[in-house]
């Protein structure tokens, strides 16, 4: 969607994005605190989450969490909040006509909670059932050991289950009261945003009752170590074998690195026709893979993973170095890479179809460092990655020889290993100079 972006500073410290789109039909929030579970000790790691379930409860203009959502969602609005490692974001999209009453809600939401003890107690049974959930996702629970066992801030859906009953709601408040501050406060606001309804907006949130005392915590720092053998998770229920391979740079990928290895990603996992996945299906081993980018504060990482059955993990893993090894050797055609770019500038444009597919284009780096994207650059930057860059990035990606394989099924511990000792001449060979 075409739109313009300004950023904004808070008398009061805040700071964010104001993303306006010419006659949207909708306007999104998103509201985040440097608040995450990095903040609590390792036997409070659940604080942050149980609080991010009952912000959006009872406050002081609603005293019921049951009927402040009925009265933000009347009109079809939608609200919710998510916590990770380093933030918690509070989120809300609703009709253009009601805007400013939703806007309203949200803030005061923020700012005025009252954790009451029972809604505390209500909403420590439902983070319970979720987290049960999130323990089916053998995904995600390989991706939590792997993770673990390679140094960073991370706990297990099971472990956190445990720590849970080291949480009290006065634990919550405390946290509340040294993160909720105005100076530690971000946010994307995208929709139809007129000059008048802009001065609207920023009188709101300067006016948020925060704390003006505070600050933007700074990241943690977190430094993954190489795992000298697979991690293993035995489940005997799980009849095929989920994988994850994870290899890390001590460093921040440039942008001209990161989007060539976003094109590597699309020639090797992203469609049917792609080098591994395409290869793999064409042979009948596997139903879907997937790769992609993540970092850190001081690190970036490029992971692989599938689910695949025991017979015929052998021969992926075969498909998964040869591919690899030939974009290492610049074994890469000119028609291959011409097509990647087609296909991620179709991507990009699909991307932002609604309001807050655009604004979600930007928080996720802004959040993050404050960067704002050149979203109109992207796709001169797509067109711009080249074939050296390709095979540099790649062959850099697996030069420090640091990197973790896992996998969580019912193969043993043996077959692991053995499947890890396939792909592991990847970070042997890749220092050595192309001849």
């Amino acid at each position: 969607m075409r739109h313009t972006v300004s950023e904004i500073t808070l008398s009061n410290g805040g700071k964010g994005l104001l993303i306006h789109v010419p006659n949207a039909s909708v306007m999104t929030f998103d509201i985040n605190f440097r608040a995450g579970e990095f903040l609590v000790k390792p036997d409070k790691w659940e604080v942050p989450h149980l609080m991010e379930h009952i912000v959006l409860c009872a406050n002081e203009l609603i005293p019921k969490a049951i009927d402040f959502q009925a009265e933000l969602e009347r009109n079809g609005a939608y609200s919710n909040a998510s916590t990770s490692v380093y933030d918690i974001i509070y989120e809300a999209e609703c009709a253009d006509f009601e805007w400013d009453r939703v806007l309203d809600l949200l803030t005061v939401a923020i700012s005025k909670p009252l954790f009451l003890e029972d809604e505390f107690k209500a909403e420590f049974g439902n983070v319970q059932e979720e987290m049960v959930a999130r323990a089916n996702n053998h995904f995600r629970s390989l991706s939590l050991e792997m993770r673990k066992e390679l140094g960073l801030l991370v706990k297990t859906d099971t472990e956190r289950l445990k720590l849970m009953h080291n949480v009290s709601v006065e634990d919550v408040k405390e946290h509340y009261r040294h993160t909720h501050t105005a100076k530690n406060m971000r946010f994307i606001i995208a929709g139809d945003l007129s000059q008048k309804r802009r001065e609207h907006i920023q009188n709101v949130l300067e006016l948020i009752d925060l704390p003006k005392k505070g600050r933007r915590y700074a990241l943690p720092r977190e430094t993954p170590k190489r795992l000298n053998k697979a991690t293993y998770i035995a489940n005997k229920s799980v009849e095929n074998l989920y994988f994850y391979i994870d290899t890390f740079m001590n460093r921040r990928l440039t942008d001209p690195e990161s989007d060539a290895l976003n094109l590597v990603n699309t020639m090797l996992t992203d469609t049917l026709y792609s080098k591994i996945l395409g290869t793999a299906r064409d042979r009948g081993l596997v139903y879907d893979m997937s790769s992609g980018l993540s970092h850190n504060r001081d690190t970036s990482n490029w992971w692989f993973g599938a689910q695949v059955s025991n017979k015929n993990a052998p021969a992926l893993m075969n498909i998964i170095y040869s591919e690899l090894k030939k974009v290492m050797d610049g074994m890469i055609a000119d028609e291959d890479i011409a097509a990647a770019k087609q296909y991620s500038l179709g991507r990009f444009q699909r991307s932002a179809q609604t309001v807050g597919g655009t604004a979600s284009g930007y928080s996720g780096r802004y959040f993050f460092e404050e960067i704002i994207n050149d979203y109109y650059n992207i796709p001169a930057r797509i067109e711009a990655v080249d074939k050296e860059t390709i095979v540099d990035i790649v062959r850099l990606m697996f030069s420090e020889n640091l990197w973790g394989f896992g996998v969580l099924g019912n193969c043993g511990k043996q077959f692991s290993e053995q499947l890890r000792g396939q792909i592991a001449p990847l970070w042997e060979t890749s220092s050595k100079p192309l001849l």
